[in-house]
């Protein structure tokens, strides 16, 4: 058993799209109608056949208080992993990324979390 798919809950799968891609730097990989909706995924440049996120939007009514609860708390929906996270930060933070979490080690790992735009924190980590 592999994880092939994951995903995080968006408000606009048009602006999230351009947000993981333009400023995160994923690329699209699948993208077809799905009733008034779309099955929008977007994978690693490093890993274009490895694991697909999808830009799933915010519909369900457990959603909403779900997302909001985990932001309220500080408590990112996902982690990416970043070859240094002070880079990322630097270069995420002069394309206005806002961060709630500067990067911060404990233990062996460094972590910082952004808002993605979409209604969520994400975290990015360096082991």
């Amino acid at each position: 058993m592999r994880i092939v798919v994951t995903n995080v809950f968006v408000e606009d799968q048009e602006q999230a799209l351009q947000f993981y891609t333009k400023v995160l730097g994923f690329e699209k990989k699948s993208d077809f109608p799905v009733g008034p909706h779309r099955w929008l995924t977007v994978t690693s440049p490093e890993q274009p056949n490895g694991v697909e996120l999808l830009l799933e939007p915010s519909e369900h009514h457990a959603v909403g208080p779900f997302k909001k609860s985990l932001v309220e708390d500080g408590i990112p929906c996902t982690t990416f992993g970043v070859e240094s996270v002070q880079a990322e930060y630097l270069r995420l933070t002069r394309l206005g990324v806002i961060f709630t979490q500067p990067p911060t080690t404990f233990g062996d790992v460094t972590t910082a979390v952004f808002h993605d735009t979409c209604g969520n924190l994400i975290q990015i980590a360096q082991k």
